[in-house]
């Protein structure tokens, strides 16, 4: 039994968790935060099969930083920035900037393009590449994520609630105030085009950066897709794949490129 101001923390064993063949990259470290390059393949905190082999986990190790706690998340299969908060006293302060938005996320992406049309079959007039004259360009949806379902699901936005301009203040539901307008946002911009090589076998592909207002769980990886540019080597969008194997070798091409803020 425990007392009223008593806590417990629970660790658990993970049986047979063989060792992640990736390596992170310390990128700061000062008496309030903990920066890292977090590799594919690498959770950030402890779920399902990994507890020992997550970025949390990794750097309490590590560094000896029994207080260590993760201020945001990256998918497994995201590769990049992720920053920590190692000083309790500060803690909030840097939670808030995350709450308020404060925090600039950049974001780099490869897509594979669909195959370019013959020239034959152009109509007069039209662009050489409709999917590419398109950009830079604003996505917003409604996203929501059910616990559980492996993917997240998009919401139809009614007319009435869909109307607003690009670059409006984009609303998050709060406590007893539901809406019905989008709750996710992203600007995309072409960075260059080229023909890749190695596990894409000479795919046409986009290099694409990345802007998300809004944070919504598998938010950057949705919105391409719906664009018809799929990041390359995503087992989720547009189609769920069955389950495999890590293939070191075809790590999602996404990136988490910087993260910017005025520090508290």
């Amino acid at each position: 039994p425990l007392g009223v101001h008593d806590d417990l923390w629970y660790y658990r064993d993970v049986p047979d968790e063989a060792p992640l063949p990736v390596t992170h990259t310390l990128l700061h470290r000062d008496e309030h935060l903990v920066v890292i390059h977090k590799p594919h393949f690498l959770p950030t905190t402890p779920g399902g099969r990994f507890v020992q082999e997550t970025a949390l986990v990794r750097l309490r190790n590590e560094l000896g930083l029994d207080d260590l706690v993760p201020l945001h998340r990256l998918d497994r299969a995201t590769a990049g920035v992720v920053m920590f908060s190692a000083n309790p006293a500060t803690r909030g302060a840097y939670h808030l900037l995350f709450e308020r938005r404060a925090v600039a996320k950049t974001y780099e992406a490869v897509a594979l393009l669909p195959d370019a049309p013959d020239d034959g079959a152009r109509r007069p007039g039209a662009p050489a590449d409709p999917v590419l004259g398109r950009f830079p360009l604003t996505v917003r949806s409604r996203i929501r994520k059910d616990k559980g379902v492996l993917r997240s699901v998009v919401e139809e936005i009614p007319p009435a609630a869909s109307g607003r301009r690009a670059g409006a203040p984009v609303r998050t539901r709060r406590a007893n105030r539901p809406h019905a307008g989008a709750n996710a946002e992203s600007r995309v911009e072409l960075l260059g085009v080229g023909v890749s090589a190695g596990a894409l076998a000479g795919r046409r592909v986009a290099h694409l950066r990345l802007t998300p207002r809004t944070g919504r769980t598998h938010q950057l990886r949705i919105h391409l897709a719906a664009l018809g540019l799929g990041i390359a080597f995503d087992p989720f969008y547009p189609d769920l794949l069955d389950l495999a194997p890590d293939d070191v070798t075809r790590p999602l091409q996404l990136l988490s490129r910087s993260l910017r803020f005025t520090d508290p």
